[in-house]
């Protein structure tokens, strides 16, 4: 039965729907988590260190940090490759081109493909950049705030981050609303709704990402 769903387009709509709301939920409290940098050094630093401690004595040292890390990394591959599979499944479906122009889609649409491996690549560098240090000139273990400071006082680790968070804003605008209509809470009359939730987790998500290398590039964060 699992089988059969999975290779059912409205199967692998699910799992990227589902997947995306998981990611989504990830991102909101991460995003709250980021905003504890603007209450100093020792706010932030502490915030890093409890997450490492959820669930003691329970939960072992980091434990509860790194069942969070396998539930979003199993979300983001099953999130990739059933969009994979769907592009290729649509692609399949009309290899030649329509006699006659679609209506234009909106850009978060036209771009949900390139934001998409955007967003790939760009966890793959923040991981890199500010959890093992391996792309960090400099990096200080056990020092989050100082390393975050580091970060977004190169201007290259804010083009990197302000883009990123540029594609996700669009992402997410379009995502959401899809993943309504997918798993059915979308109808004519609750569409303006999710539509206006949907613009707001966008525009919430990307200022409160970007907010944090803007406070460090005016000073307010250093």
């Amino acid at each position: 039965m699992a089988r059969t769903v999975w290779d059912s387009t409205l199967g692998k709509k699910t799992v990227m729907a589902v997947s995306g709301l998981i990611m989504l939920l990830y991102l909101v409290v991460h995003m709250i988590g980021n905003l504890k940098i603007f209450f100093g050094a020792g706010e932030f630093d502490h915030y890093a260190h409890w997450l490492r401690t959820v669930g003691e004595p329970f939960m072992h040292y980091e434990w509860t940090l790194w069942l969070v890390r396998i539930v979003l990394v199993a979300a983001v591959v099953a999130h990739g490759v059933s969009a994979y599979q769907l592009s290729r499944r649509d692609i399949r479906a009309r290899p030649s081109k329509y006699v006659h122009k679609r209506p234009r889609a909106s850009y978060a649409t036209r771009t949900m493909r390139w934001g998409g491996i955007i967003l790939g690549l760009f966890i793959v560098w923040h991981i890199l950049d500010l959890t093992t240090g391996t792309v960090h000139h400099g990096f200080q273990p056990g020092h989050p705030y100082q390393n975050v400071v580091d970060t977004f006082s190169t201007w290259y680790g804010n083009v990197i981050y302000i883009v990123a968070m540029l594609a996700l804003g669009l992402h997410v605008r379009h995502g959401f609303w899809s993943a309504a209509q997918t798993l059915g809470a979308g109808s004519r009359t609750r569409d303006r709704a999710l539509k206006t939730v949907a613009n707001l987790l966008a525009l919430l998500l990307t200022a409160g990402f970007i907010a944090v290398p803007v406070g460090v590039m005016t000073g307010v964060v250093s």
